[in-house]
């Protein structure tokens, strides 16, 4: 049963959904980088065109805040090389980061990346919305993955926030 009741939307609120909206475009952004090798300038003008804040196949995407999309995507494309080791020492032995599906690297570059570079944004928040958004693509089982890999790597960034243990 859906929940109908109405709530204020508050600035932060606000600012969160368009955050989270942001993140879910950026993977996206991110996968079809990877997979159809676009670059990033064809990716800023197809995604600030035609899908933030618009309908697209009958779904409508939220508004996403713009910068924060373009800094996580510039940001992961600027910094994969650096990324994607941090990424492959969380990943269980065996299971390299080039094994792991398209959009669940997508998940962890942007994830890694925020942890790195985004103090603005605590940590648990980072790694909490990230499952979510691999929680739209993947099953159960795939976001514990997310939600451990981006709990280490949230340690080696942020271990006053996570903990060292």
């Amino acid at each position: 049963m859906a929940d109908n009741t109405k709530k204020p939307a508050g600035l932060t609120e606000k600012k969160a959904n368009r955050r989270g909206a942001a993140r879910l475009a950026a993977v996206q952004a991110l996968y079809q980088m990877d997979i159809a090798g676009a670059g990033i300038n064809d990716i800023f003008a197809e995604f600030e065109s035609h899908w933030l804040g618009n309908e697209v196949e009958g779904d409508t995407y939220l508004p996403a805040e713009a910068a924060f999309f373009r800094d996580v995507v510039s940001g992961v494309v600027r910094d994969q090389k650096m990324l994607d080791p941090l990424i492959d020492e969380a990943l269980s032995k065996g299971w390299p980061l080039k094994r792991i599906e398209a959009i669940l690297r997508a998940v962890l570059r942007a994830g890694a990346y925020e942890l790195q570079h985004r103090k603005d944004v605590p940590g648990r928040v980072v790694v909490s919305e990230y499952v979510d958004v691999a929680n739209a693509f993947v099953d159960r089982e795939e976001t514990g993955m997310v939600n451990a890999v981006l709990d280490q790597i949230g340690r080696q960034f942020r271990g006053d926030e996570f903990g060292r243990g």
